[in-house]
């Protein structure tokens, strides 16, 4: 078990300060690998969450993949119902899709994010998922 109780395969990373402005709590950076679809371990603590965003690309590119791989969180893509993410749990989010992802209100959530390759790879940040639209989900 880690040091903050919370354990996983994947390493906790770093606190994820390059992004926080895009989140509501701590959230934690993990790079497993780089090139052309680089793979991150993405930790998030309880109720932490990010932003509404959409990630955008050509030539096949800009699909991102979540892949649970600890603790239990959401996703939600807008206009959808969320989706509680669980240890085992994947989802395929379309480019130009507004969606957000993060823990859940009582617990640690860690998956493994990557976006397709393809040519003009962006990412657009929106605005945060309210206090009250978060505050509607189950808390486990």
């Amino acid at each position: 078990m880690s040091d903050n109780g919370f354990d996983q395969i994947f390493p906790l990373g770093e606190k994820n300060d390059a992004y926080a402005q895009y989140c509501i709590g701590q959230s934690y950076l993990a790079p497993l690998t780089d090139g052309d679809a680089p793979v991150s371990n993405v930790t998030f603590k309880p109720g932490c969450r990010n932003n509404w965003h959409i990630h955008r690309g050509t030539e096949g590119g800009g699909d991102q993949i979540l892949m649970c791989t600890a603790g239990s969180g959401w996703y939600q893509a807008e206009g959808e119902e969320p989706i509680s993410m669980e240890p085992g749990t994947s989802v395929r989010v379309p480019a130009g899709t507004k969606h957000w992802h993060g823990a859940k209100a009582d617990s640690w959530f860690s998956h493994l994010a990557f976006v397709t390759p393809g040519g003009e790879i962006s990412n657009e940040w929106l605005e945060p998922v309210s206090d009250e639209v978060y505050g509607k989900l189950p808390k486990n």
